[in-house]
Formats: structure tokens, sequence, C-alpha cells
């Protein structure tokens, strides 16, 4: 049994002049959950980093089991027994790679090791590892050709496979089906019965009340407070953004105005249900059901990413097939994907990589039509986002990794809100993000709502109830409930979802469904990749 104990005393830690960690004290106990919460740009990332052997810290005092620690690199963090699951799907693996080879990669690479074996012997250790947290998929398959929540789980087995002290869970179940997160949690219970300390990041408030032992808030870099079970969950919120929440805003109902899209007798695959659809100008539809559905694949068909397997969709009383993103950006119709990193936002190597760079790339071509960009004019607009998104960063010039994930998020959803649209599409877009930022971003969604037409894809019920006007239930690739939001409760939207999901498929499809729904982008598939290159 590991008998892990993490303190940290009086840690601080500065970018520039902006003080980012001020003497923080926090420990984590052997068998110990620690819910890690605050707002974005609170300090929780820099933590974990520090952590995790990424960035130094200036002052204060890392033990673990007694022994004093600095943590240099990921890899001597690791040595130590400390490791990290990422919520980014960029940092869980080599895409190019099979399942088995990516649970493998530690041993592969770990200094002193000559790990290579036959195919069968490294099939047998991959499946050791796997089985470990109940992960049933084929070894061979490419990583690149899973879903999100299939790589997240991947990366969860490979870290835990060291066999860790401590493990630091960083928004583990944003990409995760219930069934899923519920795997996840009884794994977590197995750390903490052999004495393993874990630190856990979440928005997902059902997420923290089902495995933490204490809370623990950081604001503006500080130990707001600290709460033992029974933890107060709504007094940690306000402590973490600063205000009640009974302060929220409130909004009106938006009703649809006139028709902008429209799908009829529309397939997403070949063996699923036909369905329509109807999005007016002057409303938000919410469209949710559990990962996998086919929520992204509808997203991305409206789109021009990829084609429909039957049907036809209009928009604005005009045959709509676009044949790429470009197209759809030069129609007014935006998208910001699930995986911001892939779909949205520039790596430090690319010239628009900052704040006001990422704003105006998709609109270059409207915005500077003489070729030659107007900086004055990029940061004119970037403070404007920055102020009506609340997003912290220094200013327009700001590189995108220097932010927290939260403020990174901001900045995707500002980046559609940059240009008038005719119509929205935001996939997944409070991932990640804190109560705080979810509030600012659902007002900026929102507010210019009654110019457009509003679809939001999410997986959590409760922020469909809180975004939309309309909810529309989707299960297996197809529409399976459509309601006013008036007459939806959390109970309601639970039941709908749950009902059709455990009726609607004989045993037989199911099975193969199961299967089949693992992946979304089989070979030749068409890529999101490509989506925040596409100026028009």
């Amino acid at each position: 049994m590991t008998i892990s104990k993490l303190v940290l005393a009086g840690i601080s830690r500065r970018f520039g002049s902006t003080i980012v960690l001020d003497r923080v004290d926090l420990t984590v106990a052997a068998g110990e959950v620690i819910a890690l919460m605050g707002a974005n740009g609170a300090g929780k990332s820099t933590l974990v980093k520090i952590l995790a052997g990424v960035h130094p810290f200036d002052s204060g005092h890392i033990a673990l089991d007694g022994v004093t620690i600095r943590p240099a690199t990921p890899q001597h963090a690791k040595a130590l027994g400390i490791v990290t699951v990422h919520q980014a799907i960029a940092d869980t693996g080599v895409p190019s790679l099979s399942v088995a080879e990516n649970l493998l990669l530690d041993r592969f690479c770990a200094p002193g090791q000559a790990f290579i074996g036959t195919r069968r012997t490294q099939l047998r250790a991959a499946r050791e590892i796997a089985a470990r947290i109940g992960l049933e998929l084929d070894l061979s398959e490419r990583l690149d050709r899973l879903t999100i929540a299939d790589r997240q789980l991947i990366a969860i087995a490979r870290v835990l496979a060291g066999r860790p002290k401590v493990v630091i869970f960083d928004e583990p179940t944003a990409s995760l089906s219930d069934t899923e997160a519920q795997r996840l949690f009884e794994v977590i219970e197995r750390l903490r019965d052999n004495g393993t300390a874990i630190l856990y990041i979440s928005h997902r408030l059902a997420d923290l009340e089902r495995i933490a032992d204490r809370a623990v808030v950081l604001r503006d870099g500080r130990v707001g407070a600290t709460f033992s079970r029974p933890i107060d969950f709504q007094a940690a919120i306000e402590t973490m953004i600063g205000r009640d929440l009974k302060t929220a805003h409130s909004r009106a109902t938006l009703r649809a105005v006139k028709p902008a899209l429209s799908l009829s007798r529309v397939r997403l695959r070949s063996d699923r249900e036909p369905f329509d659809l109807q999005v007016g100008i002057g409303e938000v539809v919410a469209i949710t059901g559990a990962v996998g559905v086919g929520k992204t694949t509808l997203a991305e068909a409206i789109v021009g990413v990829r084609p429909l397997a039957g049907g036809t969709m209009s928009f604005e009383g005009n045959a709509w097939k676009p044949a790429r993103p470009a197209d759809a950006i030069r129609a007014g119709v935006f998208f910001a994907g699930e995986d911001r990193w892939r779909t949205s936002l520039f790596p430090a190597s690319v010239p628009f990589a900052s704040i006001a760079g990422t704003l105006s790339f998709p609109f270059l071509s409207r915005w500077f039509p003489l070729g030659r960009v107007d900086t004055r004019r990029e940061n004119e607009v970037a403070l404007e986002a920055i102020r009506r998104f609340g997003i912290k960063c220094s200013g327009p010039g700001d590189r995108l990794e220097t932010l927290s994930g939260g403020n990174q998020q901001k900045v995707v959803i500002a980046r559609w809100h940059a240009h008038p649209a005719r119509l929205l599409l935001l996939d997944e877009p409070f991932q990640g993000v804190d109560i705080g930022a979810r509030d600012d971003i659902i007002r900026a969604i929102r507010e210019e709502a009654s110019t457009r037409a509003t679809i939001v894809f999410v997986s959590d019920h409760e922020e469909a109830l809180e975004v939309a006007d309309r909810i529309v239930v989707m299960d297996r690739h197809t529409v399976v409930a459509d309601h006013p939001r008036h007459e939806m409760d959390i109970a309601q939207l639970v039941a709908a979802t749950a009902a059709r999901t455990d009726t609607s498929t004989p045993p037989a499809a199911a099975a193969s469904a199961a299967v089949t729904t693992a992946v979304t982008s089989p070979p030749g598939s068409p890529s999101l990749s490509n989506y925040t290159a596409a100026s028009p």
C-alpha cells in the first residue's frame, strides 16, 4: 500500500509583474481527495504546473512523505511519484500510434529502460494497464481515430500504470459520458483506498460532491477558504467568484422571429433514423445528449466538414450544402469546435497566436481587403472582447498558451462574436470553464442572440437548461425530443435522455452501436484541423 502526504507551504509564483500565486499553503493527506476550486485565472493551473514540474516556484517549500522536493521537469515529477491527468487532449498521447503503444509509452521512453518485447508481450502488458480502469477498446486502433472520451480514458490508464503517490486530475470528466465518469470515480476510490493523495479540479459540482473529502478555494492566487465535509458548495462558489449566486444574471426567453436553418429528413449515418430540425433567428437552441450520440457530427455537417448521409438542409430559404468551412464562414455561419486547440487556436510558433490575431484571423479578407493588417483595429476588437468576456490577461498581444484554460475558451467564443454571425454553432463551449466564466459566456451569447440563430451543443444537462430557449435531445445520431425550455427541468431532461438511451435500440443493435460509435473519425474522414485556417 502506498502511503502519501503532499505538503505545500508558502508557495509563490510571479510572471513578470503579475503575482499568480501568493504564499499558498495546501496539504493533501494519504488517501484524501481535495477538490481544488477557483475561478479561471485564480492560479489553479499554475499550481498544478508547479507540482508537475512545468514551472518552478519562486519561494516556499514542497514536501512529499516528509522529503523536500522541487520538481524540475514533468519526467522528474513522475519519477518522484506525482502525475497529472490533463484536460487538454493534445497532452494525452501520440495520435499516430495504437492504443497499446500509447498505454506503453512511458515504458518505451523511460531512462535506462529497454522495454520493447514481442507484439504478444506488448499486448499483454497493455491489457493489464487497461484492465486497471476497465478500459475495453481495440488495442490495435490508432489513437487519432478514437473519440475524445476514449482518448481521455487511455490517458488516465497510462498515468495510473506507474502506481503514483500523488495524482492530479484536471477536469477529467469534461469529455466523458456518465457511465465513463462513473468508471473513473471507481478508479479514484481504489486509489484513495490504497493511500494515494489526490488533487481534483473540476467545474462540475456533481463530481466534487461525489468524491471530495475537502474543498480548497483559490482566489486571486491565494487560498480563500477551505471546506470540510459536509462541504457547503454554495459558500465555496460564492468565495470563488466573489459574489452571491443569487445575483447571477436573469434572462428573458428569446423566440424565433423567422426561420434560419432547416433540416429535412436528415441522416447523419445511413443506419440511423432521419430527423427534421428547424432553428430560427432570435432563439438559442441547446442540442444535448450523452457523449457520442452525434452532436458533433451534426455540427460538422452543418459547416461543411463532413457530408450528410441523407436528407437536405436549407439556410435562410436557400439550399445549404457548404463544401468546406470557409464557405460557411463566408455566409456568416460560424463554428467553435469542442477541442479548442485543434479547431480554433494557434500554437505559439504561429504569428496569429495572440489574442488579437486569434480574433481577427477568420475575417482577414473582410476587415483588411488590401492585404495589410491594421494592428490598431485588431487591438480595438481584442480590447472590446477582453472587456466584454472578462478575459484575464495583460493585453491583446498575450499568447494563448499563457492564459488559463477558461480564458482560452473565452477567446474562442469571443472570436465568433467579433463579426456579426447569421448562425452560430458552439460545441461544448463550457468545457473546463468555471461557474463565473460560464455566466460571462452565457451573457455574451444571449446579448446578440436576437440578431442570429444560435445552436449550443452540450452534454451537460444543467448547461443546456442555463443557456437555451429550446432543448433538443439527440440519441444514436438522431433527434428524439424537442421541447421549449420552460417545459423542462433537470429531472425531466435527464429522464428524457435516459429513457431513450435505454430503450430505443434492440440489444443486438445496441451492441453494434457500442462498437461503431466509439470511433467518430474513421479512416479517410474529414478533419476539423483546418477550420482555424479556413479564412475566406
